[in-house]
């Protein structure tokens, strides 16, 4: 794990810029001080092995900036992304000795991380923590489920909108935004990495970047810098309802 001295780590919870959304949104102060105790920060650099698939795991933690992906790979050496972590998502499960995926940094990655057994210890006298991870956990199975329609039935295009719309709406909870005005995000992924994690080719992604581009949908300043001027529009183009659900 190599340091990463020009990432943006808080110096303390009141600043941290996941505080809301993460695994101690319900902590009190007493609990805080707790977490604090047994927490420490680490940064990795893009393309930089998180945690390999089978090694075992003595930390836990919450993605603070960044993105990484979970990865799994087959025995004959195939690999299939199978999930993204952005920020505020929590690493690691309590209770389980080994990592079940790769976990590799797409970007600059930030990592609030907890000793493992300590964490574990605190979450049995602390129901805050132990009822948030139960709440990421079950969110985490609806995305899973709903991205098993993204992938086995939705177009080209819609997968594209589709991830765009999710990665946009992670981006506006964390900056507190309100409804309406155009969203803007710089996109953490390469259009390679978001071919592999969509099973498309490259060159389909970059053709439908570029549709949804030409038909307003987007607007693209350079490969990563988007803005949505109307997040429904979007939505429709996902199949998606403007609540964020599937169209019937």
């Amino acid at each position: 794990m190599l340091e990463n001295e020009t990432a943006a780590i808080p110096k303390d919870c009141a600043e941290c810029p996941i505080r809301h959304r993460a695994v101690c949104a319900r902590c009190e102060a007493d609990e805080l001080e707790q977490l604090d105790d047994i927490k420490y920060y680490r940064s990795f650099e893009a393309g930089q092995t998180v945690i390999w698939a089978g090694d075992k795991m003595d930390f836990v933690g919450s993605v603070v900036s960044g993105i990484a992906t979970l990865t799994q790979t087959m025995e004959d050496g195939r690999t299939q992304m199978v999930g993204l972590l952005l920020p505020s998502d929590f690493v690691g499960r309590p209770g389980r000795e080994t990592a079940a995926y790769d976990v590799v940094a797409t970007s600059d990655l930030v990592m609030c991380c907890f000793r493992k057994k300590p964490f574990e210890e605190l979450m049995a006298v602390t129901p805050h923590i132990g009822q948030r991870l139960l709440e990421m956990t079950l969110d985490e199975l609806d995305a899973a489920r709903e991205w098993m329609l993204v992938l086995g039935r939705k177009t080209a295009r819609e997968k594209i909108a589709s991830l765009l719309s999710i990665i946009a709406r992670r981006d506006a909870t964390l900056k507190l935004a309100g409804a309406g005005g155009p969203m803007v995000f710089d996109l953490p992924l390469t259009r390679e990495a978001m071919a592999d994690y969509l099973g498309l080719t490259l060159e389909t992604v970059s053709r439908q970047i570029s549709a949804l581009k030409r038909d307003g949908v987007i607007a693209l300043e350079g490969k990563r810098h988007v803005t949505i001027p109307d997040f429904d529009r979007l939505l429709d183009e996902a199949g998606d309802d403007s609540d964020g659900g599937m169209l019937a």
